[in-house]
C-alpha cells in the first residue's frame, strides 16, 4: 500500500471509529480527588450476573484532549457481549515542571503526552480500587475474573498494569505480587518505548511521557512493559498490519523481549486493518478483540 493510500484509510477507519455517539455510563465513581481520577461502568446489557469484568484503558498518546468518551461506544459494545465494563479515565498531558513550555511540544502541533508521575499514579490506584469500586458501582460482576483491555496508548498502560510486580525495587508503584487478574488484551499497543521512540510513534509522545531525554534512561525501566518481563500474566495482543499510528513493528518487539524472557505472548494481526477498528463497534476488528477477551475471562 503507499503511503498516500494508507494515510487515506487511517483517516477513513479514524472518522468510522470516532463517528459513534458517546454512550453514557450506568454508574460512574472517584477513585481519588482530581477530576480525572473517575471510572466509568456499564453493566451488561443482558442483565446477567457473575459476568467478567473488562477494565478499558482509553488512547490518544497519553494526551490531554482525548479522553474516555471516544471509547465509550468500545465500552457499550462489550457490555453488549455480556461483560461488565470500567472504563478508567487518568491525567493525562499538561503544563507541569517535568514539561516547562506550556501544553505544546516544541513547534505548537500536539499537546504535550502525558504526565510523569500522576498517569502512572491515577493507573496504579484506579487498579487498586478496582475490586472495591465495581463491586459496589456494579454489584453483579465478578471480580475475581479481570480481563485489562486498552488501545494505543491505554494498551500500554494495560500490559504496565499487569508488570507491576516486577517493577524495580524501591518503584512507588511496586506490587509485593502478581495482580489478580485473568489476562491483558491490549489492541496496538505502544508496548515497546525503545523502538516506538525510534519510530517517532505519535509525534515523540514516549519522550514526552518520560519528561525529555534527560529524564527518558531512569524512568523507562519503571514505564517501558518491554523491560517489565515476565510478568507471569496471560497477555494477547491484537494489531492491524495497515497500522501506520502505531505500527505492527511495536508489537512484535514486545512479543520478542516476551520470548526472550521466557514468556509466551499471543499476537493476532489483523490483514488490511489499521489502528481504530480495534475500538470501532462498527468493524469486523472489535469482533475479533471482544473474542480474544472472552477468551481470557471465561
Amino acid at each position: 500500500m503507499s503511503d498516500s493510500a494508507a494515510r487515506d484509510q487511517d483517516v477513513a477507519e479514524m472518522e468510522s471509529a470516532l463517528a459513534h455517539p458517546e454512550v453514557a455510563p450506568d454508574r460512574s465513581a472517584a477513585y481519588g480527588d482530581h477530576p480525572d481520577q473517575v471510572v466509568d461502568f456499564y453493566a451488561p446489557r443482558d442483565g446477567r450476573t457473575g459476568a467478567p469484568l473488562v477494565v478499558l484503558l482509553h488512547g490518544g498518546a497519553w494526551r490531554a484532549p482525548y479522553d474516555r468518551a471516544h471509547v465509550s461506544p468500545f465500552a457499550d459494545f462489550l457490555a453488549r457481549r455480556g461483560f461488565a465494563v470500567a472504563s478508567v479515565e487518568y491525567r493525562r498531558g499538561g503544563d507541569i515542571p517535568q514539561q516547562r513550555g506550556g501544553n505544546t511540544r516544541p513547534g505548537g502541533a500536539d499537546p504535550v503526552a502525558g504526565r510523569w508521575p500522576e498517569t502512572f499514579d491515577d493507573v496504579a490506584a484506579a487498579m487498586d480500587a478496582m475490586p472495591a469500586l465495581a463491586g459496589r458501582e456494579l454489584p453483579g460482576a465478578d471480580v475475581r475474573r479481570i480481563v485489562v483491555t486498552g488501545h494505543s496508548a491505554g494498551g500500554h498502560l494495560a500490559l504496565w498494569a499487569a508488570a507491576r510486580h516486577v517493577l524495580p525495587e524501591g518503584s512507588p508503584w511496586r506490587l509485593p505480587a502478581p495482580p489478580p487478574l485473568r489476562g491483558v488484551v491490549a489492541l496496538a499497543p505502544i508496548a515497546d518505548f525503545t523502538v516506538a521512540a525510534e519510530l517517532g510513534v505519535c509525534g515523540g509522545a514516549v519522550g514526552q511521557l518520560l519528561g525529555g531525554q534527560a529524564d527518558f534512561e531512569v524512568r523507562v525501566a519503571q514505564a517501558d512493559p518491554g523491560v517489565l518481563l515476565p510478568t507471569g500474566i496471560a497477555t494477547a495482543i491484537v494489531q492491524g498490519v495497515e497500522d501506520i499510528v502505531v505500527p505492527q513493528a511495536v508489537s512484535e518487539a514486545y512479543v520478542d523481549a516476551a520470548a526472550r524472557s521466557g514468556e509466551m505472548v499471543g499476537l493476532t494481526l489483523l490483514g488490511g486493518v489499521g489502528h481504530f477498528p480495534l475500538i470501532d463497534p462498527a468493524a469486523d476488528a472489535c469482533a475479533v478483540v471482544a473474542e480474544e477477551i472472552t477468551q481470557l475471562a471465561w
